[in-house]
């Protein structure tokens, strides 16, 4: 996975991701990422967009923000599940893609598999059941919920687990506030009980992500938006932490809450 949007700052190169956009190229990479996902709708394949990818998908009058940092697209990234794996392999093989066998074998207890495609030279990583970065983001039964992208809960809280978070993953996570109301349903909103929920399942999660959030409120006055759109991030942003404030913790997140910082709450990358 070559766009650095799930990996924390400093684990990957500062321009990865970045340089002058080719208009031709990147529609490339958008119809392609379609057209997967509806070749294996058809052969009975779960797969949903996740990255910069699936945020442009989701946020057409706010897009233009990714365009002004110089977003490139490197490679796909896709969501499955893991019970599909013997499908998935052989789905793009079937649809012009080489599997990475040598590759895949490595990463086959991580759940990850890389395929390349040796006509349009697009490289594609499918990552199953979760993304497991800083933390832990499932998606079990939860791919059928959005089409092409993975549901935009957990489109933000991609963004929102990356512990040491740069410019690029804020300006996303603003795309997708100032495009979608937050409500306790997935009818192309976030749905605040699905985040609310995963955070209280774990603490070190609530913790990146409240910082996070409070990050992205932040730099705000930095974005050239205007004061109502601007409102708009910032009353969403309350919204989100108001709910993850009231769901129900267990006795196992009052106690680590109760240590806090004082250890290590999220996981290195390597």
């Amino acid at each position: 996975m070559n766009d650095d949007g799930t990996r924390p700052a400093g684990e990957v190169g500062p321009d990865v991701g970045m340089g002058k956009v080719d208009p031709e190229m990147a529609r490339k990479f958008q119809e392609e990422a379609v057209r997967v996902v509806k070749a294996g709708e058809e052969q009975g394949v779960h797969l949903r967009v996740i990255g910069a990818l699936a945020f442009w998908h989701h946020c057409p009058q706010f897009g233009y923000l990714q365009e002004k940092l110089n977003r490139v697209y490197t490679d796909i990234d896709f969501a499955g599940y893991g019970k599909q794996d013997q499908q998935i392999r052989k789905f793009f093989v079937s649809i012009g893609y080489d599997e990475d066998i040598e590759i895949n074998a490595f990463h086959a207890e991580g759940g990850r598999l890389i395929f390349n495609n040796p006509t349009n030279h697009i490289h594609v990583d499918v990552f199953m059941d979760k993304l497991d970065f800083c933390h832990p983001i499932p998606w079990k039964g939860r791919l059928e919920v959005d089409t092409p992208t993975i549901p935009l809960a957990e489109l933000l809280l991609e963004k929102m687990q990356i512990v040491k978070i740069n410019e690029k993953d804020i300006i996303d996570t603003i795309m997708l506030l100032l495009e979608h109301e937050i409500d306790a349903n997935d009818e192309d909103k976030i749905n605040s009980q699905r985040v609310a929920k995963l955070c209280a399942g774990e603490w070190g999660l609530w913790r990146t992500t409240t910082m996070n959030l409070e990050k992205v409120r932040d730099y705000l006055p930095h974005l050239d938006l205007d004061d109502a759109h601007k409102q708009v991030v910032t009353t969403r942003v309350a919204e989100l932490m108001s709910a993850m404030d009231d769901y129900p913790k267990g006795t196992r997140w009052k106690l680590r809450a109760r240590v806090g910082d004082k250890v290590k709450w999220y996981n290195e990358i390597d």
